[in-house]
């Protein structure tokens, strides 16, 4: 897929990117090679290929689920504006 330089003005507009216009051509030549790599990469076929957690496949390393720190939640709620039944009032901020 190649970009023109009206579709990089206007990807760099969405983007709000400032962008200096001698760098136009550039930026249009790479974008393409970048789209024409993903391109190129959706049309392999992958229905047998099952998915990994990692690209390395390697195992998780898990460990003890232990408390570390004391409860501090009576300390932080007196430091709070406001308080209900155990929970922190905030403003509402949206309509």
């Amino acid at each position: 897929m190649a970009l023109t330089a009206e579709n990089v003005k206007s990807i760099a507009y969405l983007a709000r990117l400032g962008i200096d216009g001698k760098d136009i051509d550039a930026y249009a030549k790479d974008l393409s090679g970048i789209l024409d790599l993903v391109a190129q990469m959706s049309s392999v076929d992958t229905e047998h290929v099952l998915p990994m957690a990692h690209p390395t496949d390697q195992p998780q390393r898990l460990r003890e689920d232990e408390v570390t720190e004391h409860d501090q939640r009576d300390y932080f709620q007196k430091l709070a504006p406001q308080i209900e039944a155990g929970l922190y009032i905030v403003p509402k901020v949206i309509e």
